[in-house]
């Protein structure tokens, strides 16, 4: 079997304030010492992401909102950030199938 801990990493991409948010969210639910564990590059995943690896998601949990930006070009050329609510679940809410 394998472990959280071997799997790849997510292709986590977002800012500190992002990942400061998620952990701030994992302390609200799970306390200090697993915000202290939280690393958005292997043990916060979305639904799919877990679903690949062989896991899935505890019945009840509630999923943890994050937002990343996606960057589109408008009719002009510029470049426009579109935000986009991701639902991550942690390692704590989820079981190996």
């Amino acid at each position: 079997m394998i472990s959280v801990a071997e799997c790849v990493a997510t292709p986590y991409t977002g800012s500190q304030t992002t990942k400061d948010a998620v952990r701030a969210q994992i302390v609200e639910r799970f306390g200090e010492a697993e915000g202290a564990k939280y690393d958005p590059y292997s043990n916060a995943r979305t639904f799919a992401q877990w679903t690949q690896l062989g896991y899935t998601v505890k019945k009840g949990q509630k999923a943890l909102r994050s937002i990343t930006y996606i960057e589109k070009k408008d009719e002009k050329g510029v470049i426009i950030k579109i935000p986009r609510v991701v639902n991550l679940f942690y390692v704590l809410q989820v079981d190996r199938v």
